[in-house]
């Protein structure tokens, strides 16, 4: 099999019914298969697979192993040279795997891709979740070309030219399934968030390459709204700190994440001011479990450095993120870039 398209979902059934056979009709081709895994619903959503969309194989979990898990079980039931992790919320267009397929098949030294991510709610608009491609600043706050923080910019095609970025968005990640595999998957023990950025960075520092293909045009409804629940503040920064102690290099370990431990403070007081408790908790429940978590990943922070070719990704930016866009105003991907 050439491509197999794996949507991953959990109670789920409304996606599937709005948005699956959209993918199944733009994405018919001579070696491509769409699979849909369910991480244990309890919704109807195996019952709408079974009776709407029969023809539709479908892997089925035993229990709910989140975002990361659940990948890693489901691909281990494929074979393919390519595999789409695409979120159940994404609205694909007329031929949107053709651009991905050969680009990957002329460009060998790249082991992932993504498709421009716009907003399906609004249309015009690219998408939080990874726009037109991904970068890390260097204290590891993920950016987007198309999106700063919270600025989200309008598609004007700008950014409409391939790109090489740090990671591609897990909405819609076409990746060769060799590599996945090469590096490890998805990190389970992240359940959620961040989980796509880390394993970008592993095959970007054995110089594999990630790229962006803005003609693969893909909208996604993503959350609607940049409100913070506890437990996605909690599960961003857990992981954003255990995945920057997996992948920095040695030399940056320390200076980084004392000054990440400064910025997860202020980051809490600014929730307590606004009397956000939950919110304040979480960042101090992500970094005490960082801290328990530490001596587990020492290993695997050894075999990544180890195994690493490149000791400075282009795409892992000098910025500090948070001083440009606060205090220098740089708020869209053009000017940051500009800025010395």
């Amino acid at each position: 099999m050439k491509v197999a398209v794996v949507i991953l979902t959990w109670n789920g059934a409304e996606m599937l019914r709005q948005f699956l056979s959209g993918v199944l009709s733009c994405s018919e081709g001579e070696g491509i298969e769409v699979i849909v895994a369910d991480n244990a619903s309890s919704d109807e959503t195996l019952s709408v697979l079974q009776k709407e969309f029969s023809s539709v194989r479908v892997i089925r979990m035993d229990q709910n192993y989140g975002f990361a898990g659940g990948y890693n079980r489901a691909l281990e039931q494929v074979e393919s040279e390519y595999v789409v992790l695409l979120n159940s919320d994404v609205e694909v267009t007329p031929d949107w795997l053709q651009p991905l397929i050969h680009y990957m098949d002329a460009h060998p030294e790249v082991a992932a891709c993504q498709p421009k991510l716009r907003s399906w709610r609004n249309k015009k608009c690219f998408e939080y979740a990874g726009a037109a491609g991904g970068f890390l600043d260097r204290y590891g706050y993920p950016y987007c070309r198309g999106r700063i923080l919270g600025t989200v910019e309008e598609d004007l095609g700008q950014y409409d030219s391939i790109s090489p970025v740090f990671w591609a968005t897990g909405a819609a990640l076409f990746i060769r399934l060799k590599d996945y595999r090469e590096v490890g998957g998805l990190d389970s023990r992240f359940f959620a968030h961040m989980e796509e950025i880390d394993l970008c960075w592993r095959l970007r520092s054995r110089n594999r390459g990630i790229v962006c293909i803005p003609e693969s045009v893909v909208y996604h409804v993503g959350a609607a709204t940049l409100k913070e629940s506890p437990r996605k503040t909690f599960l961003n920064f857990r992981n954003n700190l255990l995945m920057l102690y997996k992948n920095l290099p040695e030399n940056e370990l320390k200076s980084v994440m004392r000054v990440r431990c400064l910025l997860d403070y202020v980051a809490a007081v600014r929730f307590l001011l606004k009397f956000d408790f939950g919110n304040f908790s979480a960042v101090l429940k992500a970094r005490r479990e960082f801290r328990k978590l530490q001596k587990d990943y020492l290993s695997c922070r050894e075999e990544n450095l180890s195994a690493a070719v490149l000791k400075n990704i282009p795409e892992r930016t000098p910025h500090f993120l948070i001083w440009e866009y606060y205090v220098r105003g740089k708020k869209t991907y053009q000017y940051l870039k500009n800025s010395k």
